[in-house]
């Protein structure tokens, strides 16, 4: 039996997509959704209708061409034999390398210069004003053209290294000299650096497109299982102290599971190195680290610390004084209470403007060509674009890598910051 007091139910009615508050709001999203998709339809139709006028068509069957030029740093096998796409990922093995190692240099100079920054220390502090200011307001590409012309126009010649007869005789010293135990050798042509060798290595595993060396990903694999282990083994350490208030001593564990399983694979791989020596005219043996790639690879990094350290800066300061005053008061030590208290705390603030500085530094590794140096942009987005007179496909084809590299780097560091923002209990 119905009560008085109920509300009648009334049915659906397409009027209620527009007028009912319930369903308005679907309606305007669907209706959006369905414009944007003709429009984006009719811009592809329009596109593909004026490439045929002029006699293109749209497809990518100009990646299996052969791509006809060298480039100078590679770390993956290519010819100038070798198809366009094998220099594209060749272009993109470069770029992820120097945003990769720009990123951690970077941090690590951020951070220190952001720390010293608010040093109670009126020279420390105003240095690191100065060199905040200078390097955050002038373009990158300067510092890019700056580095590679120190670089080239300093260095000494490969001829400079070599000790003739007649100086050995006389008991003279070559112009310039071999660095770290006679390992390294920088000249105006690039750095020589050791090269690393495996009697025994594992082999490669041919994909078709693409070889892997089973050598460098089994060495990967055990780093990434060493470091796995020693975050288990530290943090058993911590549940130890939590539960008991005596931490264990796990630092000789740290260093054997660290280090013993890596050394035991380089043994029995036959790990040795090449170093460079100097034949004819130049240094053969080990590995030539072009100075575009060390150009491109410092002015990143010094220009991107300067605004990671005004973010370490404001994340500190956002930390209240009386966090610091405690640990004070507790008897600890200005780096241990930065270390312990101020730094963790700050991180939640930090993560998120560091994050558009990683992706910023990711794609100004595009300005690498200014240097001669080919990463995506100079293989994909210059020599391929011009030799196949492909705009369009090369165009969309890089926008679409930068895109998956920027919302790869954002997806883990964004997990990372869920990581390390405070959890209410």
């Amino acid at each position: 039996m119905a009560m008085a007091t109920d509300v009648p139910k009334d049915g659906f009615r397409l009027s209620m997509l527009i007028y009912d508050t319930r369903y308005r709001s679907y309606t305007i999203q669907l209706v959006v959704l369905v414009l944007f998709a003709l429009a984006v339809a009719w811009l592809l139709s329009n596109t593909v209708q004026n490439l045929a006028a002029r006699g293109k068509e749209f497809n990518f069957g100009f990646l299996w061409q052969r791509a006809g030029y060298d480039i100078g740093q590679q770390l993956i096998p290519y010819t100038n034999d070798s198809t366009h796409f094998r220099a594209l990922l060749v272009g993109l093995i470069n770029t992820l390398v120097v945003a990769f190692f720009g990123c951690i240099f970077a941090t690590i100079l951020g951070v220190l210069i952001g720390v010293l920054r608010l040093s109670k220390n009126w020279l420390v502090s105003r240095l690191m004003t100065i060199y905040v200011e200078m390097f955050r307001n002038v373009p990158l590409l300067l510092w890019i053209l700056l580095s590679y012309v120190i670089l080239s126009e300093t260095t000494p010649q490969p001829r400079d290294f070599r000790v003739t007869d007649e100086m050995a005789a006389a008991g003279k010293e070559p112009a310039a000299a071999m660095m770290l135990f006679d390992t390294v050798a920088v000249t105006n042509r690039g750095t020589n650096i050791p090269s690393p060798l495996f009697e025994r290595g594992l082999g490669t595993l041919d994909l078709g497109f693409l070889s892997l060396n089973l050598t460098f990903w089994a060495i990967v694999a055990v780093i990434a299982g060493s470091v796995w282990v020693n975050r288990r083994i530290l943090a058993s350490a911590r549940a130890t102290q939590e539960a008991t208030g005596v931490r264990p001593v796990t630092w000789w564990k740290s260093i054997l599971v660290l280090f013993a399983p890596l050394i035991a694979l380089l043994i029995a791989l036959g790990f040795h190195l090449e170093i460079p020596e100097l034949k004819g005219f130049n240094f053969a043996g080990g590995i030539l680290v072009a100075h575009s790639f060390t150009a491109l690879l410092i002015a990143l990094t010094l220009y991107t610390a300067a605004f990671i350290a005004e973010i370490v800066r404001a994340g500190i300061m956002a930390v209240s004084r009386g966090q610091s005053e405690a640990a004070f008061a507790l008897g600890l030590r200005p780096g241990r209470t930065m270390n312990l208290i101020i730094l963790p705390q700050a991180l939640r603030v930090i993560i998120p403007p560091l994050i558009s500085q990683y992706l910023n530094l990711t794609k100004n590794t595009s300005l690498g060509i200014a240097v001669s140096y080919l990463d995506l942009r100079g293989t994909l987005g210059g020599i391929t674009l011009n030799q196949t007179g492909r705009e369009l496909e090369c165009m969309l084809l890089m926008m679409l890598i930068y895109l998956t590299i920027s919302l790869t780097i954002s997806t883990l560091m964004n997990i990372y910051n869920k990581s390390v923002q405070l959890k209410a209990r």
